[in-house]
């Protein structure tokens, strides 16, 4: 018969019992035991639930404290160098958070490894570092204590484990000339050494993720993965579950299909149309997982649509070679639909969140096992909602599709260049050399998130909100012209995220009250829902703009997010293409971006960190995502006055997959992440002699270290390695958010100290 499986679950709990427990425990308020107890019963109480779900093949070595690629990179004990002094004086569980972190006591310093986004997803990861010399030491007690727990609890568990090809390929050398694959024999001993001891615990599954293989692979990759799944072959070890997700396996098929293994893993939902080419080449025996409900988005599954494809391959290979799963891990979904009592009653009808994805997954198991019967009115229930939802008036507006039909060419560029907008802007800003700024965003302390709570929940009403909002602003604009900046921001303190402020204002958009998703480590975002056409009712930033510019003569920025950041990091429609509904998006914040202008506002930031992470896995596929999602960029800010100086924002991506989009897109002035690099990231922006301003960032935020006023210094020369003096900008690597006032004021007082200093040099 044939049986389901999970494939991962949310990490952060419930009601983000993870997220509390970590913060207790980094601000010196828990003890290890009091984290790893917190840690014990989410993990347990996901597999409970799992299990009540109907999920036969519960997964287990999914769950983290902070990174599943962290705790592989501690697993093979491949800590950096640069840690090693730490070891004498930190708990190994300390030692793992500086690794994530960063370190800092006194007057010494550790920087956090790298981190950046997991393929197409907002989830981040820890960058491996690998060195030519790098040396592993197997350390498997978590992922053998967390078998054991499921054993004693009476669970039939698959443990996870990131790929050793995948985890190689998602590493940086730490010398030129060096390829981390170039190690893979030596990591392939480690792996070989845990199969060993999770064979001989009684583990009959593995399941072994290797989502590199749905990307375009070099030659010493393919042979890579044919060396480390042969060697591994012949040791001994538990069944071995070859899992992909996030795309089609396209030309890796055969690949694929040729590894000896007893099980592979496809993605159908990103994916559909390769089942028949899976089903036609998978080996006689061979076990095929489908992944048919999707883990990332929150739509209810067709199930009538998936049934269809579940009876192909029961006609094909049988009941008993068939695993029925979501696509890939739940972790990118929110936990429960039940939790939700506010959500409007027709678009909850439409969703399925984890709990409920294990639900459709358990009605396409019995599907699976013929029991038709038994599933029927689950499936005319599926098709009267989905159905409901096509005809719903709430998802269509005439007016909005009318405005995107209007859209002309012309509508996507600026009245003049870069070069003509430089000199027009330099005089109307009168900006000096190394200009310094932020990201936007101040510290979102408690008191700000209680006066916020108590105004969600009627404590307080609107005008003493408003009024708090606005001496946080006054003090926010204080603070940086005592500090010394030079384009200022109004702090943001209205805004609980980026992209959730923005849907609010909009029509189209739904909202959840516990719908967190995990971004990275005790980061968890609640991203809005898009459901229908998109429209702004009115102005959404202007009067706190406003406001703010009042109160100095020196420029502040507005703040907008941008339409393909909005996009990303919604769940969005499936009902339409994803250019369609970027589009209404972009209109939306064309019209804001003037209003801000008739306000008085010149600097306006409209933020992309997202644009990288909707490129598709696929080159083929990339060119037609890279020019409607910079056309969206430009619709938006095309309609703006030469004088206005428009600046962008992303982080933690790989620039040189889209460097030439970049540059199409055209901003004035764009700030990135660069600071975890080492100033790395400017590589490729010399390479393709990026033409505007650019702003590197010089510390990272992501870390609770403050940098002192030299090593900034230091990275700004490097930078100027690459940026000629008239186009660097001096800033942080992103928003200030998370970060507390104590780290703030020091960290912002040495980066203009420096900038300072730089100038005197010139």
């Amino acid at each position: 018969m044939s049986i389901t499986a999970s494939l991962g679950y949310p990490r952060i709990g419930r009601n983000r019992e993870l997220k509390f427990a970590l913060e207790r425990y980094w601000a010196g308020k828990s003890t290890a035991e009091d984290l790893l107890r917190s840690a014990r019963e989410i993990r347990q109480l996901n597999w409970q639930v799992q299990k009540e779900g109907g999920i036969q093949l519960v997964p287990c070595n999914d769950f983290s404290l902070y990174d599943h690629v962290l705790d592989t990179t501690w697993m093979v004990g491949a800590i950096p160098e640069r840690f090693s002094e730490l070891k004498s004086c930190l708990s190994d569980l300390d030692l793992y958070f500086a690794m994530a972190r960063g370190w800092q006591k006194e007057n010494t310093q550790v920087a956090a490894m790298e981190m950046t986004k997991w393929f197409d997803t907002n989830y981040h990861y820890i960058v491996p570092e690998i060195a030519a010399n790098q040396r592993f030491c197997l350390n498997d007690s978590k992922i053998l204590e967390e078998w054991k727990e499921t054993r004693a609890i009476g669970i039939n568990a698959r443990p996870v484990l990131l790929g050793p090809v995948s985890y190689l390929l998602l590493s940086k050398p730490t010398s030129p000339g060096f390829l981390p694959l170039m190690v893979l024999d030596r990591l392939i001993e480690i792996y070989a050494e845990l199969f060993g001891h999770l064979a001989e615990a009684g583990v009959e599954w593995v399941q072994m993720d290797e989502p590199c293989l749905v990307q375009d692979l070099a030659m010493e990759a393919v042979d890579a993965y044919r060396k480390a799944y042969t060697a591994l072959s012949k040791v001994r070890h538990p069944r071995i579950l070859l899992t992909t997700y996030f795309g089609r396996l396209d030309s890796n098929l055969s690949l694929a299909q040729e590894l000896p293994v007893d099980g592979l893993h496809v993605d159908l939902v990103q994916a559909p149309g390769q089942l028949d080419e899976v089903l036609a080449t998978c080996p006689a025996g061979r076990i095929l997982s489908l992944g048919l409900v999707s883990g990332r988005n929150v739509w209810r599954t067709d199930l009538s649509a998936a049934v269809s494809m579940v009876d192909k391959a029961v006609e094909k290979l049988g009941r008993e070679r068939l695993v029925v799963a979501p696509a890939c891990s739940l972790m990118f979904c929110p936990q429960d639909l039940e939790l939700e009592t506010e959500l409007d009653i027709d678009v909850k009808s439409w969703l399925a969140f984890a709990r409920q994805k294990l639900t459709e997954v358990s009605i396409l198991g019995m599907a699976a096992n013929g029991e038709v019967d038994a599933i029927r009115p689950a499936l005319v229930k599926n098709r009267r909602i989905l159905e409901s939802r096509k005809q719903s008036a709430k998802v269509t507006n005439p007016t909005v599709q009318e405005a995107v039909k209007k859209i002309t060419e012309k509508d996507h560029y600026r009245h003049n260049s870069y070069i003509r907008r430089k000199i027009i802007q330099k005089n109307e800003l009168n900006l000096p050399v190394f200009p310094t700024t932020t990201i936007g965003s101040f510290p979102q302390t408690l008191e700000v998130r209680q006066k916020r709570s108590k105004f969600n929940r009627g404590i307080i009403d609107k005008s003493e909100y408003e009024t708090y909002l606005r001496e946080e602003i006054f003090k926010a604009i204080r603070l940086q012209e005592n500090i010394g900046l030079d384009v200022l921001v109004h702090g943001e303190f209205e805004r609980t995220d980026m992209v959730e402020y923005f849907a609010q204002q909009l029509e189209g958009f739904a909202f959840t009250l516990h719908g967190w998703v995990q971004s990275y480590g005790s980061r968890a975002v609640r991203p809005p829902i898009l459901f229908g056409d998109i429209s702004r009712p009115k102005p959404m930033t202007v009067e706190w703009s406003k406001y703010a510019q009042s109160l100095t003569d020196k420029p502040v920025k507005g703040m907008l997010t941008g339409p393909v950041t909005i996009l990303q990091w919604s769940f969005i429609r499936d009902d339409q293409p994803r250019q369609k509904t970027c589009r209404q998006l972009a209109i939306a914040l064309r019209a804001e971006v003037a209003d801000l202008e008739k306000a008085g506002i010149k600097i306006i930031q409209v933020d992309e960190p997202a644009l990288r992470e909707g490129l598709p896995l696929r080159v083929a596929d990339r060119a037609d995502y890279l020019r409607w999602a910079v056309d969206c960029f430009r619709l938006v800010v095309g309609g703006a006055a030469s004088e206005t100086q428009i600046h962008t924002h992303m982080c933690y991506c790989e620039f040189g997959d889209f460097m030439e989009a970049i540059i199409r897109m055209d901003a004035d002035v764009i700030s990135i992440e660069a600071s975890r690099s080492n100033m790395e990231l400017l590589d490729k922006f010399r390479e393709l002699s990026y033409p505007n301003d650019i702003g590197p960032g010089v510390y990272d935020i992501h870390s609770p270290r403050v940098p002192d006023q030299k090593e900034i210094e230091s990275l700004l020369r490097k930078a100027l390695t690459v940026i000629p003096v008239d186009r660097l900008w001096v800033n942080p690597d992103c928003g200030l958010k998370t970060r507390g006032w104590d780290e703030v004021i020091p960290a912002l007082t040495n980066m203009v100290a420096a900038a300072q200093k730089m100038r005197i040099g010139l």
